[in-house]
């Protein structure tokens, strides 16, 4: 089922089966991110923690130019001018959330990914057009919060180059460093998001629910630390209905009836 819900007027929301999507629409600002935009990626995470039906997020821009260009830097935006009475950033809060979620998330980028924008996304598909870049030394500013994400993903030496320079790289570069997954034309980008998605949500959404946790959790581990975690967790795995579904069904050469339990 199909659902498109009243939207704020920065960020649409729509459920597409068992995927929620949700698109900046600030194709004026290039989608930058204001206060609603990071309130309301962050609500839509939530939900999708929260409901069972919903097995991937996507998270794309309105337009064709512009995926997400970071923090609003127009005049009269509150961009970079902080509420030093509250111990948090919004930014900060969101990526916070972000880290956390168990849900798989995906980025449909489908133009320039500048400065925060390159934190939006776990696994991605890009259109051949887009670029990437951190870009805030040119404004006498450093990535860095979004280095929380980033250094996890890109190689020391190429992610100091974006940093202290300043300059993008194509989407094809993205992709052969590993930061993006696919990329393809504009005119493929719905298609091959859409491949993408359905490969993760007909999958056992407990399997992913857990699987995710346990990557992020053991990003920092030594070997031995994360050989003794990953053993006590294949061990309570095949306790959950998924797993007994998922063996059911092999046995059985039929498609599995997920339960997400």
């Amino acid at each position: 089922m199909n659902t498109t819900e009243p939207a704020l007027d920065e960020l649409q929301v729509e459920q597409r089966g068992h995927a929620l999507w949700l698109t900046i629409n600030r194709p004026a600002r290039r989608n930058a991110m204001s206060a609603e935009v990071l309130s309301g990626i962050e609500r839509g995470l939530d939900r999708a923690q929260a409901d069972d039906v919903i097995r991937a997020v996507v998270i794309t821009g309105a337009g064709d130019k512009a995926f997400c260009s970071g923090a609003d830097l127009s005049k009269g935006s509150t961009s970079f001018q902080p509420d030093m009475s509250r111990p948090h950033l919004g930014y900060a809060n969101l990526l916070r959330r972000a880290w956390t979620c168990t849900v798989p998330m995906i980025a449909r980028v489908n133009g320039h990914c500048l400065a925060g924008g390159m934190g939006l996304f776990g696994m991605a598909v890009a259109a051949d057009h887009a670029s990437f870049g951190l870009p805030e030394v040119k404004i006498g500013l450093f990535p860095a919060q979004v280095l929380s994400v980033l250094h996890h993903m890109i190689g020391p030496r190429l992610l100091a180059e974006l940093c202290m320079t300043g300059e993008p790289i194509d989407a094809h570069q993205a992709g052969r460093i590993g930061l993006v997954n696919h990329v393809v034309p504009m005119a493929e980008l719905d298609a091959k998001t859409e491949w993408l998605v359905a490969r993760v949500v007909d999958k056992s959404p407990t399997a992913n629910r857990r699987g995710k946790a346990m990557m992020r959790a053991a990003f920092d581990m030594s070997f031995e630390q994360a050989i003794s975690f990953f053993e006590s967790q294949i061990m309570s795995l095949p306790l959950t209905e998924d797993a007994r579904e998922g063996r059911a069904a092999f046995i059985e050469k039929r498609p599995p009836r997920w339960t997400g339990r």
